[in-house]
């Protein structure tokens, strides 16, 4: 059964280390999200999709779900002493990966091609492939009217302000790579996993074809709820679903997939919500979707591909 998988985040990360254990890697494609890369330093840095790799190839540090396990923070360190403030946590070992990563950029590779690299790098057999190879930066906008890059909206600011609006910038501008509608059109099943709608999924589904090349696919799409019991487990996604005006709820997150995906997995917690989410036009399937141990993250894998 070849799976294509839309991710970012911790979230989609646990997911996908369930799915590698109970499927071959040569069936499963992830499409990771890119719009919440960002150039500091002089440096393009790709948070999504190096937790993916990192989780993937048994390196992510097992207390945040992000960044290497055993890090080290000298060169941060360096920054605060010479006066500067690095607000967004570099390690010294994440730092290879972002200094190859631009070096090679600026060599004329492309992300796609880097992000094989860097997976193969650490031993990660999972096909990860970047949406675009376009630089396509989210930005929110604030109930003030501050225009913020998604990182300073999550580390600098700690997800404080209101939201009022989501911006994919220079979306309009940008490319699916063949690979990824390929992916699409060849796949069994499209997994959309349980990250963040409006900052992990929403800007996946804004690149130009690739929301097309999901309701052109035969695939069964199936969408996992990061929401249980109406709190978020990590991030800011219940309260952007609540400052954008879709109300905080499992349901809440299936009417922003209502014309995208055929089934959607929510929380045993939230079993009184399935007459709801039937309405929407899709079938609700229960789980245990907390994912705290490896057993967890597996039995969450199963539990989608038994709908299949």
């Amino acid at each position: 059964m070849m799976i294509t998988a839309l991710a970012g985040g911790v979230g989609g990360a646990k997911f996908l280390l369930g799915l590698s254990r109970v499927l071959p890697p040569s069936d499963i494609t992830v499409i990771g999200n890119t719009g919440d890369d960002i150039e500091l330093y002089g440096l393009h840095i790709c948070p999504d999709l190096d937790t993916i790799a990192y989780t993937l190839g048994g390196r992510a540090n097992p207390d945040t779900g992000w960044g290497l396990a055993g890090e080290s923070w000298i060169c941060l360190q360096t920054l605060r002493d010479y006066g500067s403030n690095p607000w967004f946590q570099l390690g010294d070992r994440d730092l290879a990966a972002h200094l190859w990563r631009t070096q090679l950029l600026k060599e004329g590779r492309t992300l796609t091609e880097i992000t094989s690299l860097i997976c193969n790098a650490l031993g990660v057999k999972i096909r990860l492939l970047p949406m675009t190879d376009s630089y396509v930066p989210t930005r929110v906008v604030t109930k003030t009217g501050e225009r913020l890059h998604i990182q300073e909206y999550l580390v600098l600011k700690q997800s404080q302000p209101i939201v009022r609006e989501i911006e994919y910038s220079n979306i309009a501008e940008a490319r699916a790579a063949d690979a990824v509608l390929q992916a699409i059109s060849r796949a069994d099943m499209i997994v959309i996993c349980p990250s963040n709608p409006f900052i992990s999924i929403g800007p996946i589904l804004a690149v130009p074809g690739i929301q097309r090349a999901i309701a052109q696919s035969l695939a069964r799409v199936v969408a996992i709820s990061p929401i249980i019991a109406g709190q978020a487990l990590k991030g800011p996604a219940a309260k952007m679903l609540q400052e954008l005006g879709f109300g905080v709820s499992a349901a809440a997150v299936a009417r922003y997939y209502q014309d995208l995906a055929d089934v959607f997995v929510l929380d045993w917690k939230d079993k009184d919500l399935c007459s709801e989410i039937e309405t929407l036009g899709m079938r609700p399937v229960l789980a245990h979707t907390i994912m705290n141990t490896i057993e967890d993250k597996i039995a969450v894998a199963r539990k989608v591909l038994e709908i299949a």
